[in-house]
């Protein structure tokens, strides 16, 4: 419903709905979500027919299908080519570049540099059609992973590391971004462990399994710049993939109906209380967001957890420190991967049927590393299958702590611009952790027995205190804020179908009107509107 404006109407958010207050907030339509258009477009066809519980199914398993796949497709390749330079090291990178241990780890920190730098790119992602983005950003990816062949000396892998780093920056935030635009909040939380399976498990298997093939190459090419090749193909194809069938947002999805498109933004709105997708940068919002303590919590946690990332591409190295073959490392990276697939599956039942424990979920992933950790600081070194088994352990569960906290913390900030701040505060912490991690496995940290093995005491120390126990500390302090800030908001909600007001130019007579829409239309942050609800 429609009706004339008053002058007195600004042409940004007017009103901000509080606890109990009646009167809507106003912006003007370029502030509004940017399906709103789409919705108008088709309200008179559809809104009187609404799905059946079979059509709805229907479009769901769709939706499943199609996004899971496409968004795994993407992060598995994401997580494959960040993977190279681990497998590479064992392809003999070492002695076609003159790089060492140390070089080794300065590359690790590199990649991180660039891949922090790139999030300013944030704010490109928000302003850009994501179709477009992700696959340019794809399509460079690809030729850096090309150009890894012709390096020759360690100037030549920072180079490509650094640029590599930067291109990968923001394909994570553009991949969670989707997953907020197609599913509902409830649907998230369960999904989400599900496609981070795509980084844990079958990028290992993968790289793996082809690592284990180019090792029995005989020809003159290096078998390490083989194995670059095969990956710089297999990216080329996700490329074209993406081109093809990724969508911007629901309005865009070639595998719906423009019936269940309809319903389906409907559907995220009315769960989510929240916007879909908006391209104008709010700069209320972005000071909201530094202003908002969650946004420094979550992003503490980030930077904790991924102080253990680096174990990830030390594994090979430490299996064969532990006397494991480079054909056996391989293997043993491979079940260490389907162990932890499982070990996410497992994540997501726990969050199915326990919803709003995050921060038990988060618990789960970061118990088994402490245990294993200090098993590594305490096994002797002559018990070296004990010491093989708590190094798959640890690598292969910490996982489940980090899927938690990077769909959480999007999930509990409403307003794109403000998400995207968010986004970019989290990788920007990723970024820098992970600048620091390698740097953990450098220098004498003390030997085993008669020093024969490194025992790394001070990395697994601080892993265990800071990466692991510290992260799930604070997960329980950001689960008790949000279920405080729910309680004060359920307390006062009488009314959960809350209006705002867009104004409208009339195309016919010049003149500045009000609609009334749907409070998750106006594209508020969850400061803002006191009808969003927090998951926890």
């Amino acid at each position: 419903m429609s009706k004339e404006t008053s002058s007195s109407r600004t042409a940004s958010v007017t009103q901000v709905l509080s606890a109990g207050e009646k009167v809507p907030a106003v912006v003007d339509q370029k502030n509004a979500d940017g399906t709103l258009a789409f919705l108008e477009l088709h309200d008179e066809d559809f809104k009187n027919s609404p799905l059946t519980d079979e059509e709805d199914s229907r479009m769901t398993k769709k939706v499943l299908i199609a996004v899971i796949s496409l968004v795994s497709i993407i992060n598995t390749m994401l997580y494959i080519d960040k993977a190279t330079l681990s497998y590479a090291s064992i392809l003999g990178l070492y002695e076609s570049t003159g790089i060492g241990t140390t070089e080794y780890d300065d590359l690790n920190s590199i990649f991180y540099t660039g891949y922090t730098v790139g999030q300013a790119l944030n704010f490109v992602l928000q302003k850009v059609n994501q179709r477009y983005f992700l696959t340019v950003t794809l399509f460079v990816w690809a030729i850096l992973v090309f150009c890894h062949c012709a390096a020759y000396n360690f100037v030549g892998l920072i180079f490509l590391r650094l640029l590599l780093g930067v291109t990968e920056s923001v394909v994570v935030p553009a991949l969670e971004v989707t997953m907020l635009q197609f599913f509902t909040p409830q649907q998230r939380a369960t999904i989400q462990p599900i496609f981070w399976v795509s980084c844990v498990g079958p990028p290992n298997i993968i790289a793996g399994f082809i690592a284990y093939g180019v090792l029995y190459a005989t020809g003159t090419i290096p078998p390490w710049k083989i194995f670059m090749i095969i990956l710089g193909g297999m990216t080329l194809i996700v490329t074209a993939v993406c081109w093809i069938w990724y969508p911007a947002d629901p309005t865009t999805a070639k595998f719906l109906t423009t019936r269940e498109k309809y319903f389906l933004i409907k559907k995220v709105h009315a769960t989510s209380s929240s916007s879909i997708t908006q391209t104008v940068i709010k700069r209320d919002q972005i000071v909201e967001c530094l202003r908002d303590p969650l946004s420094w919590l979550f992003s503490l946690a980030m930077f904790l957890i991924m102080l253990s990332n680096n174990l990830a591409y030390q594994q090979n190295l430490l299996y064969v420190g532990l006397g494991v073959s480079n054909l056996g490392s391989t293997l043993v990276s491979v079940a260490g991967a389907g162990f932890s697939w499982a070990y996410m599956i497992f994540g997501s039942v726990f969050i199915y049927y326990f919803p709003n424990q995050s921060h038990w979920a988060t618990f789960l992933g970061c118990v088994p590393a402490v245990a294993s950790g200090i098993a590594m600081v305490t096994i002797p070194w002559s018990n070296k299958l004990a010491l093989l088994a708590m190094l798959v352990l640890a690598g292969n569960t910490f996982a489940l702590a980090y899927i938690v906290i990077l769909g959480w913390s999007t999930a509990a900030a409403s307003g794109n611009t403000k998400r995207y701040v968010r986004h970019l505060m989290l990788m920007v912490s990723y970024g820098v952790s992970n600048i620091i991690s390698p740097q953990l496995w450098k220098g004498n940290q003390g030997y085993s027995d008669h020093g024969t093995g490194p025992r790394y005491y001070a990395a697994w120390t601080i892993q265990i205190v800071l990466s692991w126990f510290g992260t799930a500390v604070v997960a329980f302090v950001i689960h008790y804020i949000l279920k405080a800030r729910n309680k004060e908001r359920l307390a006062a909600r009488d009314d959960d179908s809350v209006k705002g007001v867009v104004l409208v130019k009339d195309p016919e007579t010049g003149k500045t009107i009000e609609e009334a829409v749907d409070i998750a239309n106006l594209d508020l942050t969850d400061l803002q509107n006191k009808n969003f609800i927090y998951p926890l």
